[in-house]
């Protein structure tokens, strides 16, 4: 009764009213319907970037930094780029390789620069009707991730780039965040703090802001590592997606929440531990990450055959997980895949033949999916570096550099997509136009 009326009150006092907005969601705001996402009343795909690094950019007080990123929104938008994935939480870690300066400088005391450029880099990207996929956490350890809420609930220091610790440990210490109720409250702060948070630039809370698509529970979280292939994890990794996923919906009904997860290269190679991890009714949609060279899919000393053998694996692995989809009735996103540059060069100025041909590959897998209906509803291609090349022989990032689209762990310029790569970007810029044409004719 009391919604009828409702209905009545808004069409009375406003002349039109649409149910998405009836019900708090404006038309702006990206939903799902039928395992497809829905803009402005119409299906859409689409073709998306990595740009972890973009609140960095948006910092007040440096206008230099401004000045790049509105370089680089543009030139994004130029591409047909209409969704950028970004870290939206950072921790300041002791951990040798991670980013400077970070979003929590401790717990609960937050640095406002990076708060207020990601409150910039939002109100720029709805300037150029983009939308953002924020994750709020990080199993790695470039961004302080995970491990630093268990040190700062009394543990210790692992540095897996430390002799005396091995990946592996550091896997399972990064996995034990789900079991550790002082850091897991920690986290979950930080989550309230980011999702609750009101834009200095545009004054709508982020949770009214249809600029972001959806929140992300963290950058690929895994329930362990496989070296180890200990269950222990696994029961508080399942609690930990569904308990965050309803505190974020808590918060914020109007955006959509997803895991971050690498798909099942994330959960031992097990459909059934993924499709477990994707079942709760407050994860809305699924994800994928597909690193060729990192699985050792692709050898670039083996490059004619591995190369072919790398784009049958993927065909595979993004079969497979459309499958999952299919079994949930939830989309796909690919929001990570990548290829190495030829050689393994880290130089803007050397060749992208092998990437070029890669990113053809799987975005030819995208379209055979929209075409026939398919549940596939974007990529995010990692990453965008732009006009920020490497600057030091070693190849790695210091702090006081340009950022790239590569994390501060590995080589700048390995897999960053460059300004100057102008064969990779015709490859974006065809698929992003294929995908118009496409939701022009009215998507199957």
């Amino acid at each position: 009764m009391r919604l009828g009326v409702a209905a009545g009150v808004c069409l009375l006092a406003i002349g039109s009213c649409s149910l998405p907005e009836l019900f708090g969601v404006g038309e702006d705001f990206i939903t799902i319907r039928d395992h497809r996402f829905i803009h402005r009343g119409e299906a859409s795909v689409f073709c998306g970037a990595n740009m972890w690094y973009g609140a960095y950019l948006g910092t007040p007080g440096s206008a230099q930094n401004r000045e790049r990123l509105i370089r680089e929104l543009d030139r994004l938008a130029a591409l047909g780029v209409t969704n950028l994935r970004i870290l939206a939480a950072s921790e300041q870690s002791a951990i040798r390789r991670s980013v400077r300066p970070a979003v929590q400088l401790s717990p609960g005391t937050y640095n406002d620069t990076l708060l207020l450029g990601l409150d910039y880099l939002l109100s720029e990207m709805a300037k150029r009707d983009m939308h953002a996929v924020l994750y709020l956490g990080n199993y790695w350890e470039w961004s302080g991730g995970f491990t630093q809420y268990n040190v700062w609930s009394g543990g210790p220091l692992i540095d897996p780039e430390v002799t005396g610790h091995t990946w592996a440990e550091y896997m399972d210490y990064a996995a034990s965040l789900y079991a550790n109720a002082r850091a897991l409250e920690l986290y979950r702060s930080t989550v309230r703090t980011i999702v609750t948070r009101r834009n200095t630039v545009t004054g709508r809370l982020y949770r009214d802001d249809p600029t972001i698509m959806a929140w992300q529970l963290a950058n690929e979280p895994r329930p362990g590592s496989s070296d180890t292939v200990s269950f222990h994890f696994l029961p508080s990794f399942y609690r930990w997606i569904a308990e965050t996923a309803a505190l974020i919906k808590s918060h914020d009904p109007n955006h959509l929440v997803s895991t971050g997860s690498e798909g099942t290269i994330g959960t031992w190679s097990s459909d059934a531990f993924y499709i477990e991890a994707h079942a709760s009714p407050h994860i809305d949609y699924l994800t994928a990450h597909i690193w060729p060279s990192v699985w050792r899919w692709y050898d670039s000393d083996e490059s004619d055959r591995t190369l072919a053998v790398a784009e049958s694996l993927t065909t595979a692995y993004v079969h497979r997980h459309l499958a999952m989809a299919r079994a949930l009735g939830k989309p796909l996103v690919i929001d990570e895949f990548g290829m190495i540059r030829d050689t393994r060069a880290i130089s803007e100025k050397s060749p992208t033949t092998v990437r070029d041909r890669y990113y053809r590959h799987l975005y030819s897998l995208v379209l055979d999916s929209t075409l026939s209906g398919g549940q596939i509803a974007g990529t995010n291609f990692w990453a965008w570096g732009g006009e920020g090349f490497g600057k030091n022989p070693d190849g790695m990032w210091r702090r006081g550099d340009p950022f790239t689209g590569d994390p501060p762990q590995e080589p700048q310029g390995l897999h960053s997509v460059f300004l100057s790569d102008t064969s990779t970007l015709a490859v974006i810029r065809t698929h992003a136009a294929a995908l118009r044409s496409l939701e022009r004719q009215s998507l199957p």
